[in-house]
């Protein structure tokens, strides 16, 4: 930890949830408040079908995909395999932003990055399965000069990518959770995921012919960076609805860590095709972030020893606001 460094900088967030739910709506509102609390942020669209993230962000135009960049799909011709077939890493998956042509990200006024994986939209009939956009996803790091962005990835809709394994490469997972039982059931398997691969529990192998693949597919799940998954309230309209998702989901042992109340400007903002403002729910947001942050203080202090520096260390340096 450098001087000064905030203690999300770095860090691989994932959104999920079912569709309809919220969940880019999520992604841009995170961006953006994360930025205003001076994290630099790279937001990834890995949602193979939904459009418009660019928009929403206050971008004219999305970026050409990472996956022409990496060489198409495999199922085209291409070289990126889909990670349940091929869990093998993705070839120079590490990304320089100074070093990545200009075609391939985009900048908003705000000084956010926006990446897109790919979309299936456009490829056609006979196009394949959208995995290799989920290989994208599990594998892209984009660093930088300085503090590494927070990358905020905005997968696509339903438990698809998390059963491929895109949740192993990232620190934290957030589920949206909107006013239906589809969600509440979501964030339940959700749960049982993670807490599956955080135990040890090494993925379905019996697929692959290759020993050597059965033991990359192990070892991916071995080294899963995963330390917890997050549930956000969304399209909240009263508050009998949220005590209702809260009790619901109180009984799987979830607490929700905030709420993104319906927001009619939101919905609107989505129409028109236009950025969308984060001031009238701005309160929502600061809770969510306050406890982003407040979950990776309490991994750090729940470790011995965090790059050399001991929990009392930790906790003078905190004292002394060197660590925000």
């Amino acid at each position: 930890m450098t001087k000064k460094a905030k203690i999300l900088t770095g860090k691989r967030i994932g959104v999920f949830g079912k569709g309809g739910s919220g969940k880019s709506t999520a992604v841009v509102l995170l961006a953006k408040t994360l930025n205003d609390h001076g994290y630099p942020i790279c937001v990834l669209d890995a949602d193979s079908t939904n459009v418009g993230l660019h928009q929403a962000l206050g971008l004219d135009e999305s970026p050409v995909s990472l996956m022409n960049y990496f060489g198409g799909t495999v199922f085209g011709g291409g070289t990126v395999t889909c990670p349940v077939d091929d869990p093998t890493p993705l070839a120079g998956a590490e990304i320089s932003l100074s070093g990545l042509p200009d075609r391939y990200y985009a900048r908003s006024q705000r000084g956010l990055v926006f990446l897109t994986a790919g979309k299936i939209g456009d490829q056609g009939p006979g196009a394949g399965c959208d995995g290799p956009i989920s290989k994208i996803a599990r594998d892209l790091r984009i660093v930088a000069e300085g503090n590494h962005p927070v990358t905020l990835v905005d997968f696509k809709a339903g438990f698809e990518d998390s059963a491929r394994g895109v949740i192993t490469t990232l620190d934290w997972a957030i589920v949206i959770v909107d006013p239906t039982s589809a969600s509440l059931q979501m964030a339940v398997n959700m749960k049982d995921l993670v807490d599956q691969i955080k135990a040890g529990v090494l993925p379905a192998t019996s697929h692959l012919d290759s020993p050597a693949l059965v033991a990359v597919a192990n070892r991916i799940f071995q080294e899963a960076t995963i330390k917890g998954v997050s549930f956000v309230l969304s399209r909240i309209e009263d508050e009998t609805m949220e005590a209702y998702l809260r009790e619901k989901l109180a009984e799987k042992g979830i607490r929700p860590i905030g709420t993104i109340h319906h927001n009619h400007s939101i919905s609107l903002c989505w129409l028109k095709g236009l950025p969308l403002d984060v001031t009238e729910i701005r309160e929502d947001l600061e809770g969510i972030v306050a406890e982003l942050e407040a979950a990776e203080k309490r991994v750090l202090l729940n470790h011995e020893m965090v790059s050399g520096i001991t929990r009392k260390s930790l906790l003078r340096y905190q004292e002394m606001g060197d660590i925000q």
